[in-house]
């Protein structure tokens, strides 16, 4: 599994988060890695991101590929815990299949304990989503993809 990003890589991942994805740069969430068999990232939760009921909005997978628009056409979502008002989570996202019209991703969110290891994450949610990835891209947004080429390890 992918390393939690320190402190000094956060500032980066922010600002490259702020490129490619300004709704969830919004929240708070950081992306780390961007390839083609994995996205994930990292989010404090806040009051920016919670239900009135200070626990973590569930908010759906955002994924591009292939430098193409794409839509989320079906989400399922199980939900394990809840993350509370001050909670660290992290989100990643692994494709199951990768096709020319249709994609399907698996999003696991966990909770991040302070001073634990990697594998001591409580998982909070699991999902699948399925995306509509060969949409075209309107004119007026055919640059949309210079900043995701930018951060891709494709």
């Amino acid at each position: 599994m992918t390393e939690i990003l320190s402190s000094a890589s956060s500032s980066s991942s922010s600002s490259k988060t702020a490129e490619l994805d300004a709704p969830l740069h919004a929240i708070g969430f950081e992306i780390d890695v961007v390839s083609s068999d994995e996205v994930n990232g990292t989010l404090e939760v806040t009051n920016t991101c919670c239900q009135p009921f200070k626990v973590l909005h569930v908010f759906t997978a955002h994924v591009a590929s292939g430098f193409r628009r794409i839509a989320g056409i079906q989400l399922s979502i199980n939900h394990h815990r809840s993350a509370r008002l001050g909670d660290r989570v992290f989100a990643r996202a692994t494709p199951i299949h990768v096709g020319k019209t249709i994609q399907v991703w698996e999003v696991h969110l966990w909770k991040i304990n302070p001073g634990s290891s990697p594998e001591k994450r409580e998982l909070l949610a699991s999902s699948k989503v399925t995306l509509l990835s060969n949409m075209p891209v309107p004119k007026e947004n055919k640059d949309a993809g210079d900043a995701l080429r930018k951060y891709a390890k494709l």
